[in-house]
C-alpha cells in the first residue's frame, strides 16, 4: 500500500494538478507575532508596572507635603479634593511623561530590527513590508493606549482612595459634584489620547528613519520640548495652534462653568494630521529602503 505525504502548510489539490500555493499570513497574524514579541520584552512589562505603581508613590508624596504647588493648575486644591490631584498630575504628565511613554515602544519597534539585522528574516515569512509596517504600528499604538489606561486608572483610583471624593472646584469657580467631577476627570485624561497617538507616530517615523533604537526612543522628547518652548512664547498664536503639544491643554475647556469644545475639536484635527503625516513618511521611507544586509 502506498502512503501519500503532504508538506506542512500545503493542501492536496482536488484536481491532482499539483499542490495549491501556501496562503500568505494575514495582517492580524503578523500583529499577533508583534504582540508576542512585545510581551516577551521585560522593558514593556516594566513600563506598564511603572504606570501602575508610580502614581501611587507620587500621590503619597504630594499628599504628605504641607505646602502645595500653587503655581501649577489645580496644584492648590490637591489636598482638598481627590479629583484635583489627577488634573494636577495630568498637567505635569503632558509636559514630561507622555512623549516618553509614547516613544518607549514606538521608537524602538522598527529600529530594533536594524539593530539585530533581522529584516531579511521576517520578510521571508511570506509577509509584505506593508503588513509588517501596519502590524508594528498597531502594536506600538496599542501599547500606548494600554499604558495610558493603566496610568489614568492608577492615578484616579489612588487619588480618590487617599484624598477622598470631595466636590471639585472648576476653573470658573463653580462647585462640581463628585459624580460629575469623576466624569470630567476621566474625560480630561481621555483628551490626551489623540496627541499621545500623534507622538507615537512621530516616534515610529524616527525609528524608521534613524534605524537606531536609542535615537528612536529619546529623539521624540526633543521636538516636544521645542514645541513647549514655542507654545510659551507670546505673539505666535497661529503657530501654537498647530503644535502637537497644544491639544494636551484642550481639557481646560471642560472644567469651566460653560464648557467650550473648540480647542478640543481643533486639537483632534491637529493630532490626526500629525499622525497621518508621520505615518505616511515612515511608510514610504520603509518601502524605499534597500533591505539586503539584514
Amino acid at each position: 500500500m502506498n502512503a501519500t505525504t503532504t508538506a506542512p502548510g500545503v493542501r492536496p489539490s482536488a484536481s491532482s494538478a499539483g499542490p495549491s500555493p501556501i496562503r500568505r499570513p494575514g495582517t492580524m497574524t503578523v500583529v499577533r507575532w508583534e504582540i508576542a514579541k512585545l510581551a516577551a520584552q521585560a522593558r514593556s512589562r516594566y513600563a506598564l508596572l511603572v504606570c501602575l505603581l508610580a502614581p501611587i508613590a507620587i500621590v503619597l508624596v504630594f499628599n504628605g507635603q504641607q505646602q502645595t504647588p500653587s503655581d501649577t493648575i489645580y496644584g492648590r486644591p490637591i489636598h482638598t479634593s481627590g479629583y484635583a490631584m489627577p488634573l494636577f498630575l495630568l498637567a505635569f504628565a503632558s509636559q514630561w511623561i507622555f512623549p516618553v511613554l509614547a516613544s518607549l515602544v514606538a521608537g524602538d519597534i522598527f529600529a530594533n530590527e536594524d539593530q539585530h539585522g533581522t529584516w531579511k528574516t521576517i520578510l521571508t515569512r511570506s509577509v509584505s513590508r506593508s503588513q509588517i509596517f501596519w502590524a508594528k504600528t498597531l502594536t506600538a499604538t496599542g501599547f500606548t493606549i494600554v499604558a495610558m489606561i493603566v496610568l489614568t486608572a492608577s492615578t484616579v483610583v489612588t487619588s480618590m482612595l487617599l484624598i477622598g471624593t470631595q466636590p471639585l472646584t472648576g476653573l470658573s469657580g463653580q462647585l462640581i459634584a463628585p459624580g460629575a467631577a469623576l466624569q470630567l476627570v476621566l474625560a480630561s485624561w481621555a483628551t490626551a489620547l489623540a496627541p499621545l497617538i500623534g507622538f507615537t507616530a512621530l516616534a515610529i517615523l524616527l525609528s524608521v528613519v534613524t534605524r537606531n533604537p536609542a535615537a528612536g526612543v529619546a529623539a521624540p522628547v526633543v521636538p516636544c520640548l521645542v514645541m513647549e518652548l514655542l507654545g510659551s512664547i507670546g505673539g505666535i498664536d497661529l503657530t501654537r495652534r498647530f503644535l502637537l503639544t497644544t491639544p494636551l491643554d484642550s481639557w481646560h475647556g471642560l472644567l469651566t462653568a460653560h464648557p467650550f469644545y473648540g480647542p478640543l475639536a481643533f486639537g483632534l484635527a491637529v493630532s490626526a494630521a500629525w499622525t497621518g503625516v508621520c505615518l505616511a513618511f515612515a511608510y514610504f521611507s520603509l518601502h524605499r529602503r534597500d533591505i539586503t544586509g539584514g
